[in-house]
């Protein structure tokens, strides 16, 4: 008999790509918001009202939910949902488990490395690093804190918790975003251009997910992010390449960037390198260890 795997997030790319990894060897359910499919399982933070149905024989959950950091401004509102989105969807897991008196055998929850502060420095940050103090930090202490107490309180025997670069991925997020312009010519450097881009390809994530799920000694933090550094200026570089286009000097102004997107901009005028090492010494092996061959897979598809 297959293991039960709950995902929550379950609209998100990395969530869809997991679940192709693991259908074949697992049963694979999905919280989400509106049952579509047959393995879905309606659930709604808000109210705190969950299917109870989706916990039955679950063994392992995937904690993947989450709103999108840079989706919107920054207001206090949007704060909130920021947070209540991971924490308070943890929280109502958690309850849920104790309530049935279900035990998992893992608890694996996203998290960011955000937690060491939006700052550029020559620093790599490897997982056992002091956190930072801004919103980002405090947004993934208060996930990472919600995803241990999975252990602390004996629902589950092990908590893993995936701190996550940049997710490259065709469809979505960052590098949609940031290929737009670069194909009708405008391509720039953001800022100094000197800010870091910690980077992952969404298939070596999803495959982050599935190693950590296979592998009872993983337990605790992991940064997931390519090997391979780069910075704004180079990383917009290597997609005009990619993309043969020019780049389009000169760089977009930080002030300019703050004047749009408020105080949201830090995410795209600071960062830092962070270390994969302790993932890559449990055993995981990057399908994508440097940026051009990444964004020529994401970027170049028929």
């Amino acid at each position: 008999m297959k293991e039960v795997v709950v995902i929550t997030g379950a609209s998100g790319a990395v969530a869809k790509v997991l679940a192709k990894k693991l259908e074949n060897e697992y049963t694979v359910r999905f919280l989400t918001r509106t049952k579509k499919h047959e393995n879905d399982f309606e659930w709604n933070i808000e109210n705190k009202t969950i299917d109870e149905k989706a916990f039955e024989n679950v063994s392992h959950i995937i904690h993947l939910a989450g709103a999108n950091i840079s989706e919107k401004r920054w207001s206090n509102e949007r704060k909130k949902e920021i947070i209540s989105s991971r924490v308070d969807s943890a929280k109502l897991i958690l309850e849920t488990l104790q309530k049935k008196n279900i035990k998992l055998k893992s608890f694996i929850s996203a998290s960011a490395v955000g937690i060491y502060g939006a700052i550029t420095s020559e620093k790599i940050f490897k997982e056992d690093d002091e956190k930072g103090n801004d919103f980002l930090s405090e947004v993934v202490i208060l996930w990472e804190k919600a995803a241990d107490e999975f252990q602390e309180k004996g629902v589950a025997e092990r908590v893993v918790k995936v701190r996550i670069a940049i997710v490259l991925s065709e469809n979505e997020g960052a590098l949609k975003k940031m290929s737009v312009p670069v194909k009708f010519g405008i391509g720039s450097p953001v800022g100094t251009g000197r800010q870091y881009i910690p980077w992952i390809h969404i298939d070596d994530l999803s495959s982050v997910f599935e190693f950590a799920l296979k592998n009872e000694n993983i337990n605790g933090a992991y940064n997931a992010s390519a090997p391979q550094h780069t910075d704004n200026e180079n990383f917009t570089k290597e997609i005009a390449e990619v993309l043969n286009k020019p780049m389009f000097i000169p760089n977009i102004p930080g002030f300019v960037m703050k004047m749009i997107f408020g105080e949201l901009s830090v995410v795209l005028l600071e960062g830092s390198r962070t270390s994969s090492e302790k993932l890559q010494n449990e055993g995981f092996q990057f399908k994508f260890t440097e940026l051009k061959p990444a964004l020529k897979n994401l970027l170049t598809k028929n």
